[in-house]
């Protein structure tokens, strides 16, 4: 007997895509986790756990956005870490990593998806 895993997601919304300032994070309570949304340009929005990996503190939106190259980063507002938005590579310490999630906007409402 064959049996399959079904993975399931769930699109949550957030927030709508004008609330967010170009370039700057806002936390968002996203069903039970808070998330740092971060909107880089137009409708491109980055949603990340809102806990720096390296403290604990729930402090990411307050991080400071910027750009390594093409990438788009936000560096921990406590020690400076800064993590790719996408990926949540951490380019100043390759130990940590920031949990990241995936982000689509639907008639002007930012929705994350979550895993679980």
């Amino acid at each position: 007997m064959t049996s399959t895993i079904e993975l399931t997601t769930d699109w949550v919304p957030a927030c709508g895509v004008a609330d967010l300032e170009p370039g700057w994070g806002e936390v968002a309570l996203v069903g039970a986790r808070m998330v740092a949304l971060v909107r880089v340009d137009g409708d491109e929005v980055y949603a990340v756990d809102h806990h720096d990996p390296h403290t604990g503190a729930p402090v990411m939106a307050r991080g400071i956005v910027g750009s390594r190259g093409d990438r788009p980063t936000i560096a921990s507002p406590l020690h400076k870490e800064v993590y790719d938005l996408g990926t949540g590579e951490c380019f100043t310490d390759p130990s940590l990593g920031l949990r990241t999630y995936r982000t689509r906007v639907v008639g002007g409402m930012i929705q994350v998806e979550f895993d679980d």
